[in-house]
């Protein structure tokens, strides 16, 4: 089996829900299932998208938020089954596919321009 078709097989195999499309620099929100011994509950985690890597099922995105003062980042795979939904809080304008540099940037510089909507 080679590696084309490993990679079809996957995507055939694996089922991605429909999100909104995002990018690097927007603000979003992701809802994510948590089990807890026999109980699931869910929860919200709110951040920036630092970066979105891969394509089709195996494509993976990068939040990260500022809790209690630390920096928070949490990588998503799109096609997890405990993501319930993304909710697009801010559309932010940056210049890169990957804003690592954000993550040395604190107060009022680590602000993201909104982008204008008509």
């Amino acid at each position: 089996m080679g590696k084309n078709e490993l990679i079809k097989l996957v995507e055939d195999t694996v089922e991605v829900k429909e999100f909104p499309k995002f990018s690097a620099g927007d603000t979003i929100t992701v809802t994510y299932k948590i089990k807890e011994g026999n109980k699931e509950r869910l929860q919200k985690f709110q951040g920036v998208v630092i970066q979105l890597v891969g394509s089709g099922p195996t494509k993976t995105f990068t939040v990260r938020k500022i809790s209690n003062g630390i920096g928070v980042e949490r990588i998503f795979p799109i096609s997890s089954p405990f993501i319930e939904e993304i909710v697009i809080n801010k559309v932010g304008v940056v210049r890169r596919a990957r804003i690592f540099y954000f993550r040395n940037l604190r107060g009022k510089k680590a602000r993201i321009k909104e982008a204008i909507r008509k």
